[in-house]
């Protein structure tokens, strides 16, 4: 009331006198800004518990078909053939191979299997069905889009030209598709996207974002020996311990390389890192202080360890450590084996069982999203695509506990930090992370639906939610 008072009396004074319309704009914008932090505000008052949430029980994930989206067009009725040829690594293609889903649902196309990177820094040549199951896959999406293995070959043999290839812009709106794509899909009935990873807008309408979900969370499983050797790896750390940390370090040469980040290691450290970053040829010149400044360089392992016992996590917990080539090998990893001794990896679980997979960085790879994905809190080191892939189905599981280093903040504090007592420093790093634990009410900074797919996320009636009482001796309290 006194706020509507006061916005109409300067309102009023400033017709008359033309001298406030300034301060009138800047208490208006004080307002907007105290009801768009009003949630934020809540959020730091209230304890967090670092192992679950009680709010996450209040939600679900949501992605049926509604009973307005139509079946999927038949190959003999569709408008061509889509080819997808994904690019990075296995993470990276999974969003391509997501997002061609519903640009094949948008074209009323007929999906081909995508064709995965095989000429990425990996070197890794195995194919969709060597990761995922085909078949699964094929078959939990036919009422949405058609899919099959490969173009029949008498449309290849009728084509005059072989088939049209083209890259279309990142974050691509259904409109540029049907504008720019559709005609020539029609015109030569085989189209080819090349590089295709984040070249769908994260903006859609419901049925598409839930047709998303669909192929992500529940078209895209595993074949067998991926799921045995994962499920494998997560009883044996059950067996030691009744819940886990999964963290994805993050900390290869290629990813030190790539931020242009600096960790200590003088001149050979920065001819090795600095001869990978080559490879990116569009990479611009960085200044490392800057780059730090600004929270874009990954923690060291020592930096992760440090904010976990912050966190309160104690010194027996069990964390479970997915990662390529750590940069510095044992010496790095040294630290957080300190601070954290039940310490362990996949190769040190599981031995003549992993041999198979040794020379294929995608299988790997997927036998770690398994570990990560079931454990009780996920830590991401950076935002790349494994830390988002996995956010997101963490969220859309029932916000499973995911901890994302606000990097930004931590990283001034981590320079401070032998100027404080452990309390002091402590304190200062639950504050840094009050909205970056994987709360539903977290911030959703830059909205990437892989990582935020909110349309897929539904809230319980107020009759059936639980009440956070935020009562538990592990709780991340306010400062």
């Amino acid at each position: 009331m006194l706020c509507g008072l006061m916005l109409f009396v300067l309102g009023l004074i400033s017709l008359f006198t033309g001298h406030v319309a300034s301060d009138l704009e800047w208490y208006s914008q004080h307002l907007v800004n105290r009801r768009l932090y009003s949630k934020l505000e809540e959020a730091r008052r209230r304890a967090i518990n670092i192992w679950e949430s009680k709010l996450s029980k209040n939600y679900y994930g949501c992605s049926k078909r509604s009973p307005r989206f139509a079946s999927a067009v038949k190959e003999r009725s569709s408008n061509g053939y889509l080819l997808i040829a994904t690019s990075g690594g296995l993470n990276q293609q999974r969003t391509g191979i997501t997002d061609a889903v519903a640009v094949a649902r948008i074209l009323n196309a007929t999906l081909v299997v995508p064709e995965f990177d095989h000429h990425s820094y990996w070197k890794d040549d195995s194919d969709f069905v060597d990761i995922f199951d085909v078949g699964w896959f094929i078959s939990s999406l036919s009422k949405d889009v058609t899919i099959v293995k490969r173009v029949p070959d008498k449309v290849m043999r009728a084509m005059e030209k072989p088939p049209y290839t083209m890259r279309v812009p990142r974050k691509s709106e259904p409109e540029y598709y049907l504008d720019q794509v559709l005609p020539i899909l029609l015109r030569r009935r085989v189209v080819q996207l090349t590089k295709f990873d984040y070249r769908l807008s994260s903006i859609l309408d419901e049925d598409l974002q839930k047709l998303r979900c669909r192929a992500n969370y529940h078209a895209l499983k595993f074949v067998k020996p991926i799921e045995d050797l994962g499920h494998k790896l997560v009883k044996r750390m059950r067996k030691m311990a009744k819940r886990y940390i999964a963290i994805h370090l993050r900390f290869e040469p290629d990813m030190l390389a790539f931020s242009g980040c600096y960790y200590g290691g003088g001149e050979k450290e920065r001819r090795e890192l600095g001869e990978i970053r080559k490879r990116w040829e569009t990479l611009p010149d960085v200044s490392e202080e800057e780059e730090r400044k600004r929270g874009k360089c990954p923690l060291t392992p020592y930096e992760v360890g440090l904010m976990l016992r912050a966190l309160g996590f104690r010194n027996d917990t069990y964390i479970y450590v997915a990662s390529g080539e750590i940069y510095g090998g044992e010496e790095t990893l040294k630290p957080l084996r300190e601070l954290f001794p039940n310490f362990y990896t996949k190769e040190m679980l599981v031995n003549a069982e992993l041999k198979p997979f040794l020379s294929y960085s995608s299988r790997l790879a997927a036998i770690d999203y398994i570990v990560c994905n079931e454990s009780n809190v996920f830590v991401t080191n950076n935002n790349g695509n494994m830390a988002k892939i996995l956010a997101g189905e963490r969220r859309y599981s029932g916000h499973k506990r995911t901890i994302r280093p606000n990097a930004k903040r931590l990283s001034a504090l981590f320079m401070e930090r032998n100027k404080m007592d452990w309390e002091t420093f402590a304190r200062k790093v639950k504050t840094c992370q009050r909205v970056f634990m994987g709360e539903p009410d977290d911030l959703k900074r830059g909205k990437e639906f892989h990582e935020f797919p909110d349309s897929c996320i539904c809230e319980k009636p107020s009759h059936e939610k639980i009440k956070d009482e935020g009562n538990n001796h592990h709780d991340l309290q306010k400062e």
